[in-house]
């Protein structure tokens, strides 16, 4: 079975070889870029699995970096870890509203990092052939990973799709939050419940003139909306 790949993104070169040195002893194999270039370089020519990705770069920062990953056919669903010293949670929305599928700040544990990691490795690892899911002219195929608005392909990211097909298979229910939360970043992601309102609002932009079919409720959550409903 092929190795799990990670891209090291991160210009101190003392704290990438710290990072790659455990990595590897977790049995992954490993790249490093120093800039926003070079990572965006060797994403699309190598596809890693997961992209560790620092926030202050030469030449490109993480957050330019991390919006041109989100809109290259060959980077649009690989994990992508925000790295960085910034610790406002203005900043950690800001990693979410362009792509970013989980975040930690430095200092960190190494240990903490790895679990990070593994989590987003995780995430697809139980992923198996279910049926293709429609509604309202909005269908999911979990399968090949494809969305299709009134059969015009939607690019999301892997927490928008989540997201979305989670209240898509049960049309009418509300989610509250936090049980977003652990559908679309995991249940060991430790973000704000605010993190969902970005996604959301990334979501509705993108399904257009569909965006309706996902609606709020307010002082609950979300919620798909149920065919019975009128529009």
């Amino acid at each position: 079975m092929a190795k799990t790949t990670v891209l090291i993104v991160e210009d101190d070169r003392s704290l990438a070889e710290v990072i790659m040195y455990n990595l590897q002893r977790e049995g992954y194999e490993v790249l490093v870029a120093h800039d926003g270039q070079d990572c965006l370089t060797q994403a699309r020519a190598k596809q890693p699995d997961v992209i560790v990705l620092d926030l202050m770069l030469p030449v490109l920062d993480g957050l330019e970096a991390c919006r041109q990953l989100r809109a290259d056919a060959t980077t649009r669903t690989t994990r992508i870890l925000m790295l960085t010293a910034k610790a406002e949670e203005s900043d950690q929305l800001i990693g979410f509203g362009v792509g970013a599928d989980d975040y930690v700040t430095k200092p960190f544990s190494v240990k903490i990092l790895l679990e990070r990691v593994k989590s987003l490795c995780r995430r697809d690892a139980d992923s198996q052939a279910v049926p293709v899911i429609a509604s309202q002219g909005v269908t999911i195929d979990p399968v090949r990973h494809r969305v299709t608005v009134d059969e015009s392909v939607v690019n999301l990211t892997r927490s928008e799709f989540r997201l979305l097909e989670c209240m898509l298979r049960q049309p009418g229910r509300v989610f509250t939050r936090s049980e977003l939360i652990d559908v679309a970043l995991g249940d060991d992601a430790l973000v704000f419940e605010r993190t969902i309102d970005v996604h959301v609002r990334s979501l509705r932009k993108k399904l257009d003139t569909h965006a309706d079919v996902v609606q709020t409720v307010r002082g609950f959550g979300y919620r798909f909306r149920h065919p019975s409903d009128s529009r």
